[in-house]
This record gives C-alpha cells, sequence and structure tokens, in this order.
C-alpha cells in the first residue's frame, strides 16, 4: 500500500509540473511542441558534460553546432519566432510609382530610396527577388519589359535593312554605330562598269551600287562614232575639262584608236552618281569599225542575220529603243549639221521602241488617251565641236528651225526642256526671237592650253592687248559645259512605267526591256526586209 500511494503522489506532482509548463510557455507565445523543440535539445546537450572519445552513442553529429534543418520545399527553418511574409510591391509605370514604406515587421531590411520592382513573382519558399538596381540586367524578355513600361532609348536607333545586318535585324537589336555608318553616303564610283557587254549580253555587276530610292534620273547618250559622246558623258557625270581625259569615268578615244579609226566604246557603259544620276554611255551606232571587226575577224552572226551591216544596223536599233524606253533624258550627239540619215535613224528606234507595260487595273481616272500613255523620253541634240559661225544668232535660228521640221511628226520629247536663251549667251535676244526652240545645245571645241595660248593677241602692237584672249564669238567650254549640266540635271523626271521605280527595280525592269528589245518580232521582220 505504501508503494502505491507513493506512485499516486508522484503521479499527482507530475501533473502539476506538467500543467505548470503548459501554462508558462502559453504566456510566452510558445506552443506545447516546443518542449520538445530546438530550445529543449539546445539546453540537454549545454547541460551534457562530454565523456571521453568514443562513449557517444549517439553519433558523432550530435557535438556539433545546430543547424537548421531544411524544409521539404528547399526553404530554410526559420531560428526564431515565425515571422510574416513580406508583401510583394508590383511594378506600376513611373508616373503611379510610390516609395514602399519600411514593414515594421522586418527590422533587417535597409531601406532603398530608389522603388524596389519585382520583374520575378517570388517562388513559394519564401526567397525574394532581386531588384534591378541591385542586380546587372540581363538581356531577355525582362528589359523589353521595363522599357516598355517608361524607359526610353535617350537616341533613336535606325534599323536598316542593308547587306551584312541581317543578323542583326533578325534577333532584333541593331548597334547604333552599325546604323549610322549605314545612313553614310555610298562609296563614289571611280569608273564605268558594263551594263551591256560587247557581244550584247546584259550584266549584273551595277546590281551592288542602286539603291532602294526612288529620287533617281537616267540620262542616256547615242551619236556617230567619234562624236564625243563618252566625253561629253563624263563632263557631265563626274569630270572637268581640265582633267587629265585618262582619267575620265568613260574612257575617250586614244589618239592611237583615232590614228586607225577605231571605236573606245561597246555595248553600254554604266555609271552613276552620288547624286544619284545614272548614266548610259553606248557604243556608236552605224559604226563603221564595229562592220570592219566583223568582216575582217571573221565572226558568226546570229542564225537570223544573214549580211554583217544589217547585224551592225540591228545592234544600233537594239541601243537606241532600249534608251527611249529606260531613260529619262537622251542627248543625240553630233558634231556636225545635220545629217538627214541620223535624224531617219531615230525616227525607226521610235517605231521599234517597245511600248510601256500598260497597269494590271483598268485607269478610269486618266484623262490620256493611248498616245498619251505611251512614255517617250526627253531627247537634246547636242551639237559638239560648233564653230563660231553656228553661234550667230541667223544660223542658230535656221538650225531650230531645220530641226523642227525633220522631228514634226515625232512623239519624242524634242522640246521646252533646253534652252541657249536661258544661259545669257545672247543677252541682245528676247525669248520670241526663235519662233520655234527646240532643244538644242551647242557646245564649241575643247581647247587645250597649247590652243588657248594661241588665240590670245600676241601680235598685238601694246604689250596691253597681248595679254587679253582672242575673239571666240562664244563663251568658253567650261561656261558652256558647265551650263549644259545644269540644265541636263534640272529636266523633270517623269514616271517611266505605271508604277514609281526604285533603283533596283528600274535595273530589273531594263533588264526585261532589254530581253524584250533582242528578241522583238519588228526587229526580226524590218531586220528581213533590209535583207
Amino acid at each position: 500500500m505504501k508503494i502505491v500511494d507513493l506512485v499516486l503522489s508522484l503521479r499527482k506532482k507530475w501533473a502539476e509540473l506538467e500543467r505548470m509548463l503548459i501554462c508558462e510557455m502559453s504566456e510566452s507565445g510558445h506552443s506545447q511542441p516546443g518542449m520538445y523543440g530546438q530550445g529543449r535539445r539546445r539546453r540537454r546537450r549545454q547541460n551534457r558534460e562530454p565523456g571521453p572519445p568514443g562513449q557517444n552513442l549517439s553519433g558523432p553529429g550530435r557535438e556539433r553546432e545546430y543547424v537548421p534543418r531544411e524544409r521539404r520545399d528547399g526553404s530554410e527553418e526559420p531560428p526564431g519566432p515565425v515571422l510574416q511574409k513580406t508583401p510583394i510591391i508590383l511594378a506600376k509605370p513611373p508616373a503611379e510609382r510610390s516609395k514602399p514604406s519600411q514593414s515594421a515587421t522586418t527590422g533587417v531590411t535597409p531601406s532603398l530610396d530608389k522603388p524596389i520592382m519585382l520583374i520575378k513573382p517570388r517562388e513559394d519558399g519564401g526567397k525574394p527577388t532581386t531588384s534591378p538596381d541591385l542586380a546587372p540586367p540581363t538581356p531577355g524578355p525582362g528589359i523589353a519589359k521595363l522599357e516598355r513600361e517608361g524607359q526610353r532609348p535617350t537616341q533613336p536607333v535606325y534599323q536598316i535593312q542593308n547587306r551584312g545586318m541581317a543578323s542583326a535585324a533578325s534577333s532584333g537589336v541593331v548597334d547604333p554605330v552599325i546604323g549610322q555608318t549605314k545612313l553614310l553616303p555610298p562609296e563614289k564610283m571611280k569608273h564605268s562598269i558594263k551594263l551591256v557587254d560587247d557581244q550584247m549580253n546584259w550584266c549584273d555587276s551595277a546590281m551592288e551600287y542602286l539603291r532602294d530610292q526612288t529620287d533617281m534620273l537616267v540620262v542616256g547618250a547615242i551619236g556617230l562614232q567619234g562624236t564625243g559622246k563618252s566625253t561629253v558623258m563624263s563632263l557631265l557625270s563626274a569630270n572637268l575639262p581640265e582633267d587629265d581625259q585618262r582619267a575620265y569615268v568613260f574612257r575617250a578615244q586614244s589618239q592611237e584608236i583615232k590614228e586607225r579609226g577605231g571605236n573606245q566604246s561597246s555595248g553600254i557603259d554604266f555609271y552613276i552618281t552620288q547624286e544619284r544620276v545614272i548614266f548610259l554611255d553606248t557604243q556608236p551606232i552605224l559604226s563603221p569599225s564595229i562592220l570592219d571587226h566583223l568582216i575582217n575577224n571573221d565572226r558568226k552572226l546570229p542564225p537570223e542575220y544573214n549580211l554583217p551591216h544589217t547585224y551592225v544596223e540591228m545592234q544600233s536599233l537594239q541601243i537606241a529603243a532600249f534608251l527611249f524606253t529606260v531613260c529619262h533624258v537622251v542627248i543625240v550627239v553630233q558634231d556636225w549639221f545635220t545629217d538627214i540619215n541620223l535624224y531617219r535613224f531615230l525616227q525607226t528606234a521610235e517605231m521599234l521602241k517597245p511600248s510601256t507595260p500598260s497597269a494590271s487595273h483598268d485607269n478610269t481616272g486618266s484623262s490620256g488617251s493611248d498616245e498619251g500613255s505611251e512614255y517617250y523620253p526627253h531627247v537634246v541634240f547636242l551639237q559638239n565641236k560648233a564653230r563660231r559661225e553656228e553661234f550667230c544668232p541667223q544660223n542658230l535660228k535656221k538650225m531650230h528651225l531645220i530641226v523642227d521640221k525633220l522631228m514634226a511628226h515625232s512623239h519624242l520629247k524634242y522640246k521646252g526642256t533646253v534652252s541657249m536663251l536661258d544661259c545669257n549667251i545672247f543677252p541682245g535676244l528676247g525669248r520670241d526671237y526663235l519662233e520655234t526652240e527646240v532643244n538644242l545645245f551647242l557646245l564649241p571645241m575643247l581647247e587645250t592650253e597649247g590652243e588657248d595660248g594661241l588665240t590670245r593677241a600676241g601680235s598685238g602692237v601694246a604689250p596691253l592687248f597681248s595679254l587679253l584672249p582672242g575673239y571666240r564669238g562664244h563663251p568658253s567650254f567650261s561656261t558652256m559645259a558647265a551650263k549644259l549640266r545644269s540644265q541636263v540635271l534640272a529636266m523633270s523626271r517623269c514616271q517611266l512605267s505605271h508604277t514609281i521605280l526604285t533603283e533596283k527595280n528600274w535595273f530589273h525592269y531594263a533588264a526585261r526591256i532589254w530581253d524584250g528589245v533582242k528578241k522583238s518580232s519588228a526587229l526580226s521582220e524590218y531586220s528581213r526586209l533590209l535583207s
């Protein structure tokens, strides 16, 4: 009985002790499982005396300091009391952003001057994401989101689709330095290149010099052999009369070629200036040197041509008809006035010219007839190597009347574009002096330093008159060439086809026209009649 009474008294004391511990833990904020938590294990380790080595039966890890264990989701268990979760602040536009108030519960977090923008939502484990102000930005959708929400680039970035930028354009990020270099003017051409070779085949080398812009002017030149087409085109495009002729962009005839009666140009040469003016220099039409080359070298003719002279004439008509279709201005160069056969050739090429491709849709709003819808270029008759008497106002009036009579039935625009009366060459003449003014311009002989010295009045008695230039009857060649260039480049740039063409589109359009001219049934029929 004594043992039973002792056991009961011990149970009562144990129950009272347990109730006291529960009351203390409830007052301090701990729950009952905390009796068996970290504090109880830490107190047991502090009160336990270390024994001799090898006597610790609970394992070696029991002697180390307590390490907080991890949860199943990967986060660590807080060592202290459980705190509230930090609220997630969503990013807002800059005008609506306000500084976040410091949380009273988190005393360790330092206050920041800039607002904290959380790009990525916080994970379930409670790890806060780093703000973009503290962490270095990485390229990705996050930065694009920030730029959409308020940040704007300080300088514009020009994304120009060009060669070498395909990879940059696909990634969506273009370096501003690359964009600025692409805006620089194109490299200047040093010499002309072939558009059509001597075998009358189309060349694609000119494509790399063309751009996707529509403000261009196409100027072509045709003429007989030795009239100075290449020299005139070089002076209109890139050279000055004082330059060495060997440095001209269109190579002129050398002295050796002149002595043996040969031709310098063959096919069609191409040159484009930085002002986006395309110049086309052609081989001489009806050239005797080309005919002599065909006969002496036993070159095989195409099967549709029987005689060499027929083939040479067909080549000339193909080139003229091609220029009448793809050029805004065609300069007809001649060195004496006047060749009736040249005007007959021009009218024949006009008849054989390919028709302008019509639009696919019906132009109901157009007020022109079928004749008005056909494209015809401006034609300028350039009298090169003009003599002194040709600058006489009376002779000039007669020349205009003759050209007007010869071109009366032509649809080419041979009037109202070039005028010598606007150049202050004849200051005493009014605009009504010429009854019919055509596009006729006179260029004197290209004087050299030696020839210019001979024209001076060197035999004068007084030394003063020996320093004055001799009377020419016309302005100098440089003055006349500059006036011609200003008038040619100021011509209207009509629409070549039913759509507005860029430079690259013009190149493809010209290639198609050249292929059509070579296969033209009208030219084939005309050659059959000649043979």
